[in-house]
């Protein structure tokens, strides 16, 4: 089988577990989740879409979401769209019920809180671009190791020019991105996001200063493009049908343009210098304590959806520095995890099932998709999950004090962590000084995560209610087949009714 077949193979045995094409109101994906919405909750099929070779758990949110790790989701999305759109061919009869989904999508939303609806929408906004920031990242620590090595002198130039090239551009995209989030055209985002990136803005004055091509970086981006999404809103409510297709981005971009110039490019300059200025004190001065909290506290996050929110900072620090010093502390969270599911494996020797489960998902934790391991097992047992958090933090301690001594760990990109950051690690001192920290801090993730759990994840009662054996069947039906076997073997009563009765015992 071809790998498109199994995607759409894979697209195709996960539809009609979740309601069918007419159950479906939208289709997205982040990094490593398929995510849906729902016409009705109730005719989803949770068992047996986890029983799926394929998928590797499951999280409910705004939207139903369905755990097939980083690569996968990225290819079985559009088959799965596919899919949906040739059954939405067929069942056009389905609009009424696509209006009646939309009311209750707009009263569940009441209920949202407006915080969290504003950060959904900046992960929105920095979540398709991570896949260039990975590829552009390994493309610049490939490029770095060779330039070291003096290996291929006159490759490293295109090289140096094919990773840089994206960065460059960051800003655009983002308020091409950022635009079309809010409800505005995301070109002329993107347009006004450019003239952050412009050469020319160095010959311009703002406050006694000279502005520098990228200041204000993907912050300003997101406030220019912003405001141009309200510009064109005023626009369009005012702005004559006549003229509207000449004035309207006229206005939207000379407006945003100017204050993003005189204003924006400014103050989002001096805000990501203080992301920056802060993040550096921070791990300089405490950075073994930071490095405690943000290890323990990323796991939750993750639980809750709101990790992607930190991507705008990460993208800063990037953009500033060349490479991100949160997210190594971040990923050690995950080391935790992994060591706490090894050890739920040794505490439940005869709980096959969990067992399997932590098999299968151990892979993937490994490589930093900790979904599996979260909602498969730590959080579902409760204490797993605070003993995980305990191995993010001192995994994070050990990566952060190592910041403190001047060893700065850094990533070049967002997106991956565990074992699958190591192409992606660059910092202050030499690259193996920098992969043996990293390295060192998922070691000591492992196990803390795994002697915190052995001895303070499970209570008495957790251990009697899930170390039992689920590969044989329950007492109750061995006791019922031994009674059936001594009554012996069942025959039909001819004079009966046709109920089976059983045939006496011979003395």
């Amino acid at each position: 089988m071809s790998t498109d077949d199994k995607n759409r193979a894979v697209a195709a045995a996960i539809l009609p577990l979740v309601g069918g094409p007419a159950n479906i109101s939208s289709v997205a994906h982040c990094m490593t989740r398929l995510r849906l919405g729902l016409r009705d909750r109730t005719l989803v099929r949770d068992e047996a879409l986890k029983a799926l070779p394929s998928v590797l758990g499951v999280v409910e949110d705004d939207t139903y979401q369905i755990v097939l790790g980083p690569g996968t989701v990225a290819r079985v999305t559009p088959e799965f769209e596919a899919l949906v759109a040739e059954a939405a061919v067929r069942h056009t009869a389905e609009d009424l019920a696509a209006a009646g989904a939309a009311i209750k999508a707009a009263q569940k939303a009441k209920n949202a809180t407006p915080f969290k609806l504003f950060l959904r929408r900046i992960a929105n906004i920095f979540v398709p671009l991570i896949p260039a920031l990975i590829g552009c990242g390994i493309i610049a620590g490939l490029n770095g190791l060779l330039v070291n090595l003096g290996w291929l002198p006159g490759i490293t130039p295109a090289l140096a020019a094919v990773a840089s090239g994206f960065m460059a551009l960051i800003a655009v995209f983002v308020g091409y991105n950022t635009a079309r989030e809010f409800g505005g055209t995301a070109i002329l985002g993107g347009a006004v996001a450019s003239v952050i990136v412009f050469a020319g803005v160095a010959k311009i004055e703002v406050f006694g200063q000279t502005l520098a091509p990228g200041q204000g970086g993907v912050l300003g981006a997101l406030g220019a493009a912003v405001l141009a999404v309200y510009v064109e809103k005023w626009c369009r409510r005012r702005v004559p049908e006549s003229l509207d297709v000449l004035v309207t981005p006229t206005l939207t971009v000379l407006v945003s343009g100017l204050v993003t110039v005189f204003g924006l490019m400014y103050v989002a300059g001096e805000v990501s210098r203080a992301v920056g200025d802060f993040a550096d004190w921070l791990l300089a001065n405490a950075g073994a304590g930071a490095g405690l909290v943000l290890g323990a506290l990323f796991l939750p996050l993750v639980m809750l959806g709101l990790h992607q929110a930190l991507i705008p900072i990460h993208t800063t620090l990037i953009e500033q520095q060349g490479y991100t010093v949160l997210l190594p502390i971040l990923a050690m969270a995950g080391a935790g995890q992994v060591g706490a599911a090894m050890a739920v494996y040794v505490r439940l020797p005869r709980n096959g099932s969990i067992r399997r489960t932590i098999r299968s998902a151990l892979p993937a934790g490994f490589l930093g998709v900790g979904e599996p391991l979260i909602y498969g097992v730590s959080l579902p047992l409760g204490r797993p999950f605070v003993t995980a958090c305990v191995g993010g933090a001192f995994g994070g301690g050990f990566v952060g004090l190592f910041n403190m001594l001047g060893d700065k760990v850094g990533s070049t990109a967002i997106g991956p962590s565990g074992w699958a950051l190591f192409p992606l690690l660059d910092g202050n001192k030499g690259l193996g000084e920098t992969v043996a920290i990293y390295a060192g801090g998922l070691l000591v993730g492992y196990v803390v995560g795994f002697v915190a759990t052995y001895f303070f994840g499970f209570g008495k009662g957790l251990i009697e209610e899930f170390d039992v054996d689920t590969e044989t069947e329950p007492e109750s039906e061995r006791e019922r087949e031994r009674e059936r076997e001594t009554a012996g073997p069942i025959t039909e009563d001819p004079d009966s009714s046709g109920e089976p009765v059983a045939a006496p015992v011979k003395a």
